[in-house]
């Protein structure tokens, strides 16, 4: 235990040492990497052999003390290691001495403990990256970060005490359906027919609750998109990997410190219609926006996007519901009948207790309305965990032969 103070209290003074080198050579660590671990070798190296003649604390672990200030320096600090660490998927701070982490889809508490002003820094040192920003009057932010990892931060009072961190670290997604399929996502007969469906310009909703994949499985999706169409994504941040050649992602905008200048995705979705998209996909509605992404697909432009939901049925009560927060002049008498006939498909995705995500159902949505309720066809479904063939065709027969494809054969062969 002697040995571990001394080890701190020489990465302390060697620390101290790399950040005065730092400011008088004027290094920028995270734009010079490599001249920064340099440096930092460089003064290690130099205190390693002043510790044998000099009155200093021996350094017992030269490769920890380096990783340790390089974290600190180029990195993000304590979190770094689960950054690096590939099982890691999430991680969270609740309060500088509450941080958690999800491994495989368990939740663990860690031994990482922060102090407030590191914390702090942390936060100003992951939205720099980003160029957007984080105060009293925006205490809520979403950010990209370099690796591609999503960020979002509460400040209080929203929350009690401490800024709330959220990390949802970036995963190479699949970039199409046979890549679920090998995953165990879905079976070989869902992912054709959805391949089909795709192909043949069907419009589809993906639905699920947090985390369990609706964002990777829009993306295996687009990548059934054919070669020759045009794609116009519209996204809160950027979190999309289309395969698409003729591909243009955009993302909302947050206001500036004067008020202005805000571009919310409901803007994004009109600007998206008038950039000539043979396809349009919306990485989540949430709100207005719905409105104007059911337009578009009603007025023939085949589209995609998610939503959060518990099942099938309800991700269509959901998007029934969200475009009349567009206005009072919008009616449910105008709004189910809508999403009956501009939605074809809804797939529902879920996570099982092992953390694996899986495909929960496949409906078609064939444009019926019995009442207020929209009718829906189950072509998949899951009734003892495993994804098996429903009793449903769905209607999109005449699409499917329009590109060679017949619906019957291939839900047949499911």
């Amino acid at each position: 235990m002697i040995g571990q103070g001394f080890r701190v209290e020489a990465t302390e003074v060697i620390t101290s040492e790399v950040h005065k080198r730092i400011r008088d050579l004027d290094v920028d660590p995270r734009a010079d990497i490599q001249r920064s671990r340099e440096l930092i070798r460089t003064v290690i190296a130099e205190y390693d052999e002043r510790s044998l003649v000099a009155d200093l604390p021996l350094l017992e672990d030269k490769e920890a003390t380096f990783r340790h200030i390089d974290n600190q320096l180029s990195g993000f600090g304590a979190l770094q290691d689960y950054f690096d660490d590939p099982h890691v998927e999430e991680i969270w701070v609740n309060s500088p001495s509450e941080v958690f982490i999800a491994v495989d889809g368990v939740h663990q508490l860690t031994t990482t403990k922060l102090s407030s002003g590191e914390l702090d820094d942390l936060i100003e040192r992951m939205l720099r990256t980003s160029g957007r920003r984080v105060d009293l009057s925006q205490p809520f932010v979403d950010a990209i970060l370099p690796d591609g990892s999503r960020l979002h931060v509460v400040l209080p009072d929203i929350t009690r005490t401490h800024p709330a961190v959220n990390i949802r670290k970036f995963i190479a997604r699949p970039r199409n359906l046979a890549n679920l399929v090998a995953q165990g996502s879905l079976t070989a007969g869902a992912a054709e027919f959805l391949d089909a469906a795709v192909a043949c310009g069907a419009n589809i909703l993906v639905s699920g609750a947090t985390q369990a994949g609706k964002t990777t499985m829009l993306n295996a999706l687009a990548g059934s998109i054919p070669a020759r169409e045009r794609t116009i994504s519209c996204e809160e941040v950027f979190e999309l990997n289309l395969p698409s050649r003729d591909w243009v992602p955009m993302q909302c905008r947050q206001p500036s410190l004067e008020g202005t200048g805000e571009v919310t995705l409901r803007a994004l979705v009109k600007e998206a219609l008038r950039m000539r998209p043979t396809r349009i996909v919306v990485g989540e509605v949430r709100e207005a926006e719905s409105l104007d992404l059911l337009v578009a697909l009603n007025s023939g432009l085949p589209g995609m996007g998610t939503i959060h939901a518990n099942s099938a049925r309800a991700a269509i009560t959901k998007i029934c519901t969200l475009p009349l927060l567009a206005g009072a002049n919008i009616s449910s008498a105008f709004v189910v009948p809508t999403v009956a006939v501009s939605l074809d498909v809804v797939v529902h995705l879920r996570r099982d207790p092992s953390g694996v995500r899986r495909v929960d159902e496949i409906c078609a949505v064939p444009g019926g309305v019995e009442g207020d309720v929209v009718e829906l066809d189950t072509i998949f479904h899951s009734p003892r965990g495993q994804l098996i063939r429903g009793q449903g065709f769905g209607h999109l027969g005449e699409r499917f032969a329009a590109i060679g494809r017949d619906l019957h054969t291939v839900l047949e062969a499911a």
